[in-house]
Parts: structure tokens; sequence; C-alpha cells
């Protein structure tokens, strides 16, 4: 499936090819404290397929693995926009909440869910307020 995504500001655009089955929600305290959130939604996208346009700020961390894991996001508006493992990786996990499809990016499966919140593992039981 072809995608495109944009930061919040514009300032940086994308386009990449992903496979929508793999489409996971992540629950590792990573993704909670740097998406503000209880989790993060992702698409792994090859990056000779992934096409950028401006030049993202990046942030190097030592993930759980022991492995340099590389988080980019715009450096004027702060969207997050993928991360991978070392400097050139083969592919990135693209954060879905700033591609343009994203309604078409279902989740199939979650993962590091021992680090999840339990109250976001029920999230239908939450009422909904407004729409």
């Amino acid at each position: 499936m072809k995608i495109d995504g944009a930061c919040h500001c514009g300032e940086i655009t994308y386009e990449a090819r992903v496979d929508p089955a793999r489409t996971i929600v992540c629950h590792c305290g990573d993704c909670q404290t740097i998406s503000g959130g209880p989790c993060r939604v992702n698409v792994p996208a090859l990056t000779e397929n992934l096409t950028v346009t401006g030049t993202p700020t990046s942030y190097v961390k030592t993930g759980g693995s022991g492995d340099a894991v590389t988080t980019a996001f715009c450096g004027t508006c702060g969207s997050a926009l993928w991360s991978g493992k070392g400097d050139t990786p083969a592919f990135v996990f693209l954060r879905t909440g700033v591609i343009r499809q994203r309604a078409e990016l279902i989740p199939t499966a979650q993962g590091f869910c021992e680090s999840g919140q339990p109250w976001a593992m029920e999230m239908a039981k939450i009422p909904v307020v407004g729409r």
C-alpha cells in the first residue's frame, strides 16, 4: 500500500510503501514516554521504499535489546515520524499518527503488553464522551 505522511507543521513529508497487515500497537515504556500516551501504533517500511522531504531531527537511545535505536522527529513541531535500529536501518517503524491513510492501518497485533497500562488494554470499556 502506498502511503504519505507529514509532521504537524508540514516541514517534513514522506511517501512509503507498507504492508498494512504488519501494523502493530506497541506498549513499551519508551513508546509511552516518547509519545506522551499509553501506546503507539507503528507500521514498518523498508528504507528503500521511503522518500523523505525535509531533514528530521533524531535522537539515539540504547534500547532494551542493547541496540542503538534512532527516533526521527520534526525539529520544529516535535511530531514523531519513525524509529529504526542503528545509523542505516534496513527498515523503520513509521508512526501512524502522521500518516494520512492512518484509518486504513488497522493494527493486527500488540507488543510489550506487560509494560502496557492495564486500562489501555480495555479501552472499549471506557465511556465515550462527545464525538
